[in-house]
């Protein structure tokens, strides 16, 4: 019901945009559809989708078992010495207006362009993105079983349940990974790990430097938790912690980024534009003095894909709607001394902004 009632609506969308046949392959777009996610081969696996007719998965026959038929679609396994492209464009023609999903490899893009010389190529994005942006319940509650997940893992870190001090930041980095995974995820998506200086770099990638007392630990960390549609939902948080007692210093910047994560928070209302979010929390860290400190955006769309519309940025100015979920993550990175950043997802309600991540939001002086 779920994916007959999603593809009615995408459908729709492609009548007033005009689009006569949607072409996914891999991304966040076909799972989300039809509950199947294409495996990122040289083998192509694309949905081919009629504004007024059917919905058929193009797939390869030694991954054709994988796929949970459904009524919404057909399955059409193709073999080695088959031309998939050849197949795809057949089953799109005679359409002229074509939307091609945004992760498509280049290969089948030019491909198809080269078999379907008549047509015109846009972005499957434009007829998706909006719908996906929107959470309906069942979506909201994936995030928060999600949310709770690594909400879990942030409080053990800062209980001190996660040994720190004399381990290199990918050993503690891998031992996030492990306890996403026990906490029910299907897969892990990250887990930055950056102690130090090394917390100035916003997407440090954890290596052999040995975490020492005295010092702040940034962890930000998330994957992706199955639902029974078969599309995956996403989880993402930061926390720091610090193997001390913080210096005043430090603990002055974080309290300023405390109040801008809380603030800006506060404004993700519905029908606030999501540049003013943004706006919100750049101002008082700007205030503050930190402002050439703050270099990325406050937060972006989260679901499906951990990385999706609505864009908490400046110059997006569209207004935030209900069921927008969204990451609120300002930070502040001192190059060469230290950083921090304060993460939690956050839906759009008509009853006001929900945070799905409620642990601590305090810097957590550790002793582990």
């Amino acid at each position: 019901m779920m994916h007959a009632e999603r593809l009615a609506r995408v459908r729709a969308a492609m009548a007033e945009r005009d689009v006569e046949a949607l072409l996914l392959s891999v991304g966040a777009d076909l799972p989300w559809l039809i509950g199947y996610e294409a495996m990122p081969l040289e083998r192509l696996t694309m949905l081919v989708v009629a504004v007024d007719g059917p919905a058929t998965l193009v797939v390869p026959r030694l991954e054709a078992p994988r796929v949970v038929e459904r009524p919404e679609f057909t399955v059409r396994p193709w073999s080695e010495t088959d031309d998939p492209l050849d197949l795809v464009a057949r089953l799109a023609r005679p359409a002229t207006q074509v939307a091609i999903g945004d992760r498509t490899w280049a290969q089948f893009v030019l491909g198809l362009q080269q078999r379907m010389p008549a047509a015109r190529f846009g972005r499957a994005s434009e007829v998706t993105g909006p719908l996906r942006a929107v959470k309906d319940d069942a979506e909201i509650e994936a995030l928060a079983r999600a949310a709770a997940a690594v909400d879990r893992i942030a409080a053990a870190l800062q209980a001190g349940e996660i040994p720190l001090v004399g381990r290199t930041e990918a050993e503690v980095s891998a031992d996030l990974g492990r306890r996403i995974l026990a906490e029910g995820h299907h897969r892990v998506n990250f887990a930055i790990v950056g102690a130090g200086e090394d917390a100035a770099s916003p997407h440090h990638e954890a290596g052999d430097r040995v975490i020492r007392r005295d010092e702040v630990v940034l962890c930000d960390f998330g994957g992706t938790m199955l639902t029974e549609g078969g599309a995956g939902y996403c989880s993402d948080i930061t926390r720091c912690v610090y193997t001390g007692e913080p210096p005043a210093e430090f603990a002055d910047l974080y309290a300023v980024l405390q109040s801008a994560q809380a603030a800006a928070v506060g404004a993700g209302t519905v029908g606030r534009p999501a540049a003013e979010v943004d706006a919100t929390a750049r101002s008082i860290i700007e205030q503050a003095g930190h402002g050439e400190h703050f270099f990325h955006r406050t937060g972006h769309g989260i679901g499906v894909e951990e990385h999706e519309d609505p864009y908490i940025v400046a110059g997006n100015d569209q207004p935030l709607v209900a069921g927008n979920a969204f990451s609120v993550e300002p930070g502040i990175y001192v190059e060469g001394r230290w950083g921090a950043r304060l993460e939690d997802i956050v839906v759009a309600t008509a009853a006001g902004p929900r945070s799905l991540n409620l642990v601590d939001h305090d810097l957590v002086a550790v002793d582990a």
